[in-house]
């Protein structure tokens, strides 16, 4: 996370409340739409789900 979204950008945040919603969006983002080969192209919650449902 730091390296995507923190280094490099350290001054494109006016206030910490702009970082913590920044923040909130990327894990919302990495947890419901970051999609990957090894989880069959799905996103994580996805893949959870999808594995709770065939165990």
């Amino acid at each position: 996370m730091k390296n995507e979204m923190y280094y490099g950008c350290e001054d494109d945040f006016a206030s910490f409340d702009e970082f913590s919603q920044a923040v909130k969006k990327y894990i919302d983002y990495y947890n419901n739409e970051r999609i990957q080969a090894k989880t069959k192209w799905m996103s994580p919650v996805e893949y959870r789900k999808a594995s709770m449902r065939s165990a």
